[in-house]
């Protein structure tokens, strides 16, 4: 029988498939995420599904039921760069632990399950997150495929390399009777181990905004211009950077990131001439998140103004806070309980192909402990025990699910 212990060494199987040597890379459709499918393919089969591969990429293993209805279950495989081995992979190896035991007792439940390892969600390599998900979800935005990535292959491209059709992505959305989806992964956060809890129920995802600010000023000698004027974008930059870290302490509850700050032309004894830098804001009520990115564009173009820059704001992505269904988040709390743990929920401030999936159908979630609330690092961790208890409770909810 599969357990927590069984998980974590499949963990680390697939956190030697990157694309760099020594830290977890693996994007979107790449060499690296062929050789995770590879080991998740034969995982699949094992627990006795037929596997697909549909055309953005996704890892599709079915083990059908009695019933014409199907739950969805699964996470995501790609990471972001120099990650930590549980976020996303640990949904989809708990997913299949789940359905081998179903397998290894010769049961059937009166609906199918199909478990999901979604192709890409952190949108490492095109910046656009979701990609699998929305897929499936049929929310997938066909502008997506003339993305470029770093190297300059458009995401067309990559989708046919990885022996996808781009063309045929709207055959990938989900077209049967669904039951919901249910996503098993990391909390991201310290609220479990500060509770001294395995696992919790999530009740609700933040909603979230992300996208591109582009400064650009006059790149000049470091040396020779004066300092009035001077037109340095990474002056700029630095001043919003600080902006949106004390706009982010003004709502309980809000978050706001700059992650990502690219400098022109990045040379020691040259003003920089342009700074390109990312902005990630969340809030569990959408009315907040809207606000405060209102108020940061704002003073976004007005730095531009007062330091006679040009400013370009592109959106990358927008996702409303997302409920979890009712019912189901009912029947996974029972599942807690059944499997004599306390019952928690609470909020995810991170975002998970849930959010896109409630597009779908109805979706929830159970969060396991993590240790320091660490993710998106290598210092990701789990205890095998916590591992086991997520097993538990997902089996006691598939068959609360099979009750008439």
């Amino acid at each position: 029988m599969i357990d927590g212990r069984v998980v974590v060494e499949r963990c680390d199987v697939l956190a030697a498939c990157t694309e760099e040597p020594g830290r977890i890379t693996r994007p979107f459709a790449s060499d690296a995420m062929r050789r995770a499918h590879q080991y998740v393919r034969e995982w699949m089969r094992q627990a006795g599904m037929t596997v697909t591969r549909d055309n953005i990429g996704n890892l599709r293993g079915r083990y059908e039921g009695t019933g014409d209805a199907t739950l969805l279950l699964g996470s995501h495989l790609d990471s972001v760069r120099d990650a930590g081995k549980y976020d996303g992979p640990l949904g989809v190896m708990v997913a299949l632990a789940a359905v081998q035991r179903l397998h290894d007792d010769a049961r059937q439940l009166p609906f199918a399950i199909e478990v999901l390892a979604f192709a890409d969600e952190e949108g490492l390599r095109y910046g656009s997150t979701y990609l699998g998900s929305r897929a499936v979800a049929g929310t997938f935005d066909a502008s997506d495929l003339e993305r470029t990535d770093s190297a300059g292959v458009t995401m067309a491209e990559a989708i046919r390399a990885f022996g996808g059709d781009p063309t045929r992505i709207s055959d990938d959305r989900w077209g049967g009777d669904l039951l919901g989806y249910c996503e098993v992964h990391i909390e991201q956060g310290p609220v479990l181990e500060a509770r001294a809890l395995p696992v919790g129920v999530v009740s609700a995802i933040a909603g979230q905004s992300r996208m591109l600010i582009e400064l650009t000023g006059q790149a000049g000698h470091a040396g020779t211009v004066p300092m009035d004027r001077r037109r340095d974008a990474l002056a700029a930059a630095a001043e919003l950077v600080l902006a949106v870290e004390a706009a982010a302490t003004t709502q309980p509850g809000l978050v706001a990131t700059v992650g990502m700050l690219d400098v022109e032309p990045g040379v020691a004894n040259v003003i920089p001439g342009r700074a390109t830098l990312s902005l990630d804001v969340r809030h569990p009520d959408d009315r907040v998140r809207i606000e405060a990115c209102e108020t940061l564009l704002a003073r976004t173009r007005e730095l531009a103004k007062r330091r006679k820059l040009a400013v370009e704001i592109r959106a990358l992505s927008e996702n409303a806070a997302v409920r979890c269904e009712p019912r189901l988040v009912s029947l996974l709390t029972q599942a807690v309980k059944n499997s004599k743990q306390q019952p928690l929920e609470l909020t995810s401030g991170a975002g998970h192909d849930a959010v896109a999936m409630s597009a779908l159908t109805g979706a929830c979630m159970l969060f396991v402990r993590c240790k320091g609330g660490v993710s998106h690092n290598p210092a990701e961790s789990v205890t095998a025990a916590d591992v086991s208890v997520a097993i538990d409770v997902l089996g006691r909810f598939l068959d609360l699910l099979a009750r008439p």
